[in-house]
């Protein structure tokens, strides 16, 4: 090597779904690891899958075990898994059972049979598996058991041999044991029983010459072999450059105009309100109107069954199937009460960037919530705030429901602080008006733009969502007290009930044109055009042409403001 060169590390693939990502890209040729943990954590498994993916005629691997069964035994439960390929068996892969050397022979010896055996078949990838625990009970004591592991690790790292040493270890060694000195890589794996809930865990305690990524990384062992999903905030393709900001319209008859035109892109929006005062509704009009304009949509399900979901949507006039059909919807369902954040995060940004989505909904967070194991529900905040980031980083625009405790003193989002996380917070809520059960909702919060500080009536039908007006004439709606306000005629001086609502719509929209009023007065056209002439004729309002359409302007104010 020329002075100023570096050598650089080749990598391997480890064979093993997410685990290249938590290594900083693969494992070093050439490197001697360690593989710790209790029994039953998968630590044959992984080793099993890394041997698989590797081992080739130009790169053969050598297998020792110890595990006092035959190797077929082994093999047996291992061949179940995806990974396995029995071509690869007694050619590529050789296994050495050395069960009868650890009964007969001095940890010298066994030492010898281990060398001669690498000596002989020049291996690429050597594998020395559960001797320690095997061993304890056989040698004269742990300091020759130590010795005989040293002298092992030695050779292993002098042999120009990729090399995996597994054993069960407690965390107190890390600091006192020469192995885990010596190793260039060592990977721990945890498993934890919360309930009814098995939780996987591998973490990185050392890596040589590779970034990898530091914590806990839950991992799955399935019927294709383990599978890792990293604990990362990566965020999708094309999200070093900021998302446009341009506008997200919702889609409910109404509502945009509320929000300024839409919600920003790139923004996540929560939807909170009690059972049955549509959020699902509002969610549904999202997705559609995404995919009406182009932008194809991911729905993440944790309560209710997709075919249920899809056939309110088809009463309600958005045919969500042929849009699955036509790869401009993908659906998720989440039901298992073990899953991780980061197992979530993987299928949800997997799906996304599969069809390219930008719009994306989670009905809902408490369903989220409960899907989760409970060492991650004791987490949820810290969860949710990496799967928003990694996903709207990427120009994605998420809205999330949420069902709210509602009682008439107060209300109560959810046991964790989350609304910090939203850019925009929708409410919706219930309340008694007038002797009948209203919908009411407000937007709550938009933290990069103009909104309206009104409370809005609104419907919820078969054939979807829809604002009507603003409820100017109560107060305390929001405390589920509300009683009406009293308007004192001269405030409004010559104007009937339905010109001042009119009026106070126009008020709280600032401009409207005329096409728009009806669905957000909730008045009939002829009673509506009535209003307006009269409302222009006492100088309440003015009428402005611009680009073939009528502006209608508010240039009044009640009388004392």
């Amino acid at each position: 090597m020329r002075d100023g060169e570096r050598m650089g590390l080749k990598l391997l693939s480890t064979g093993v779904p997410g685990l290249d990502k938590v290594f900083g890209g693969g494992l070093p040729e050439y490197s001697f690891n360690l593989i710790a943990g209790p029994p039953g954590a998968g630590k044959t498994t992984l080793v099993h899958q890394l041997t698989f993916a590797n081992a080739s005629a130009e790169r053969p691997a050598l297998y020792f075990t110890v595990l006092g069964e035959p190797s077929l035994k082994m093999l047996r439960y291992q061949q179940q898994m995806g990974f396995f390929d029995p071509e690869k068996v007694g050619t590529v892969i050789r296994f050495i059972d050395l069960s009868r050397e650890v009964l007969s022979a001095t940890p010298g010896a066994l030492l010898d049979s281990i060398v001669q055996h690498v000596e002989q078949t020049n291996p690429a990838i050597v594998v020395v598996d559960s001797f320690r625990t095997v061993m304890r009970a056989h040698v004269g004591g742990d300091m020759e058991l130590q010795g005989f592991l040293q002298r092992l690790a030695l050779h292993l790292t002098s042999w120009q041999v990729t090399s995996f040493l597994v054993g069960e270890y407690s965390d107190g060694e890390m600091s006192n044991n020469p192995v885990f000195t010596i190793a260039d890589g060592i990977f721990w794996l945890t498993q934890s029983r919360e309930r009814n809930s098995v939780v996987r865990k591998l973490e990185v305690m050392k890596m040589r010459g590779q970034a990898a990524i530091p914590g806990l990384h839950t991992f799955r062992i399935g019927p294709q072999g383990i599978q890792v999903f990293p604990r990362t905030m990566a965020r999708l393709p094309g999200s070093e450059e900021l998302p446009q900001r341009r506008r997200a319209t919702v889609g409910v008859p109404g509502l945009d105009e509320l929000l300024g035109g839409g919600l920003l892109a790139g923004d996540a929006t929560l939807v909170a309100g009690p059972s049955g005062t549509g959020k699902t509704a509002l969610s549904t009009h999202f997705i559609a109107e995404g995919v009406r304009h182009g932008e194809r949509g991911v729905l993440a399900l944790f309560e209710e069954h997709p075919e249920e979901f899809l056939s309110r949507a088809t009463e309600m006039g958005f045919d969500l199937e042929a849009m699955v059909r036509q790869e401009q919807l993908r659906v998720l369902y989440f039901r298992p009460l073990e899953l991780s954040a980061d197992e979530v995060l993987h299928e949800v940004q997997q799906a996304v960037a599969q069809i390219g989505a930008k719009r994306l909904v989670i009905d809902s967070i408490n369903g989220l919530e409960l899907a989760l194991s409970p060492s991650f529900r004791e987490e949820f905040q810290e969860s949710l705030y990496r799967m928003l980031g990694a996903l709207t980083g990427g120009g994605v625009s998420v809205l999330l429901t949420i069902e709210v405790v509602e009682s008439f003193d107060k209300i109560n989002f959810s046991p964790h602080s989350i609304s910090f996380l939203a850019h925009n917070i929708i409410f919706l809520r219930y309340a008694e008006i007038d002797g009948q059960l209203r919908k009411v909702l407000t937007v709550a919060k938009m933290r990069r733009s103009d909104h309206s500080q009104y409370l809005y009536g609104y419907e919820v039908s078969s054939t979807g969502m829809r604002v009507t007006a603003p409820l100017t004439g109560y107060q305390g709606i929001l405390t589920g007290v509300p009683t009406a306000r009293r308007i004192e005629p001269e405030a409004w001086p010559g104007l009937t009930h339905r010109e001042r609502t009119v009026l106070d719509r126009l008020l709280a929209l600032r401009e409207a044109p005329a096409e728009r009023l009806p669905e957000a007065t909730g008045m009939q056209p002829p009673e509506l055009s009535r209003a307006l002439a009269r409302l222009v004729e006492l100088n309440y309002l003015v009428a402005v042409e611009e680009g073939g359409s009528v502006l209608y302007r508010p240039i009044a104010r009640p009388l004392g403001q």
